[in-house]
C-alpha cells in the first residue's frame, strides 16, 4: 500500500517526515483536475446501500400498524434523506407530537425486526471504496439514518474499515442543514474546497451547496438525473461505482457546470 494510503488509515502514527511527504504529494496532485478532492463524503441509503425499497416498505408497514392513512410511494421516496421530523411531516402533515413519537418508535422497531438484517450494497461499491482509499483519499458518511442503524449496516456489510468518520441523524441537524459536513470537515482537518459530496437526492446537493462543498449526483436512488443536475451537481453518474473513473478522467464537467466551477 502506498505511503499516502497508509497515512490515511493511520495518520496518528506518521513521522514528521511522512507528514511532509504527504503535504508535498497533495500539492503536486492538486494540479490535476479531480484529484484535489482529499475528502469524499458519501450519502448512505440510495447511494452506497440499495435500501430505498426497504425504507418505503418499512414506512408503509409503520403507518398500517398505527392505522394511519397510507402514504404514496413516490412521496416517501422524495422524502428519503431528510431529517426524521421533515420526513414524517411529508407523509403525515400536521401530526401531533404524540403521533410523531409513535411513528418513530414503531418504524425503528419494524426496521430492526424485519428490514435491517440483510443490507445490500450496490454493485462495485467495495472496489470503489478500496480504490479511493488506496489513492490516499479520506472517506466519510453523512446520512439521515440513525446512529444505531448506520452502525449496524456498516458492521453487516463490512464497509466500516473504509471510513474515517461519519455523521448520522443523531449527531447533527438533518439535511440540507450543512452541520454534518461542517463537523466532518473540522474532524478530518480538510477545507471545503478539497471535499466532494456524493449523493442520490436533492437534499444531499443542497447540504453540500450550503457548506461550500462540490457535489456529484448518482441516479441510483430517489431523484431523476435532470433534477440532480438542476440542483447543482457537477455531474450525474449512472451509479456510484462510476465515480472513480470520473475522477481519473480529470473530473470532466458538462459545459454549463464547467463554467460555473470556473466562476467559483
Amino acid at each position: 500500500m502506498p505511503l499516502v494510503a497508509r497515512l490515511a488509515c493511520a495518520a496518528d502514527h506518521a513521522t514528521p517526515r511522512d507528514r511532509f511527504c504527504v503535504r508535498q504529494y497533495w500539492r503536486k496532485l492538486a494540479r490535476v483536475p479531480g484529484s484535489r478532492y482529499r475528502l469524499i463524503v458519501f450519502d448512505w441509503d440510495g447511494t452506497l446501500l440499495d435500501s430505498i425499497a426497504m425504507i418505503v416498505g418499512c414506512t408503509q408497514a409503520t403507518l398500517a400498524e398505527l392505522d394511519l392513512p397510507r402514504a404514496d410511494e413516490a412521496g416517501i421516496r422524495s422524502a428519503i434523506g431528510l431529517g426524521i421530523h421533515e420526513m414524517v411531516q411529508s407523509f403525515c402533515p400536521g401530526c401531533s407530537a404524540a403521533t410523531f413519537d409513535r411513528i418513530v418508535v414503531v418504524y425503528r422497531r419494524l426496521w430492526f425486526e424485519r428490514f435491517a438484517n440483510e443490507p445490500r450494497v450496490f454493485e462495485g461499491v467495495r472496489n470503489l471504496l478500496a480504490g479511493l482509499v488506496d489513492e490516499g483519499r479520506l472517506l466519510a458518511i453523512a446520512t439521515a439514518k440513525s446512529r444505531r442503524g448506520l452502525s449496524g449496516d456498516l458492521e453487516r456489510t463490512g464497509l466500516n474499515r473504509f471510513f474515517r468518520a461519519s455523521r448520522s441523524a443523531d449527531d447533527a441537524a438533518g439535511k440540507p442543514n450543512p452541520e454534518m459536513l461542517f463537523g466532518l470537515l473540522e474532524e478530518l482537518g480538510v477545507c471545503a474546497e478539497d471535499a466532494l459530496m456524493v449523493g442520490d437526492a436533492v437534499h444531499d446537493l443542497e447540504m453540500a451547496n450550503n457548506a461550500g462543498v462540490a457535489a456529484v449526483g448518482v441516479a441510483s436512488g430517489t431523484t431523476a438525473r435532470e433534477v440532480l443536475l438542476e440542483s447543482g451537481a457537477l455531474v450525474c453518474l449512472d451509479a456510484v461505482e462510476d465515480l472513480r473513473g470520473w475522477l481519473e478522467r480529470g473530473a470532466r464537467l458538462p459545459a454549463r457546470a464547467a463554467r460555473q466551477e470556473r466562476a467559483r
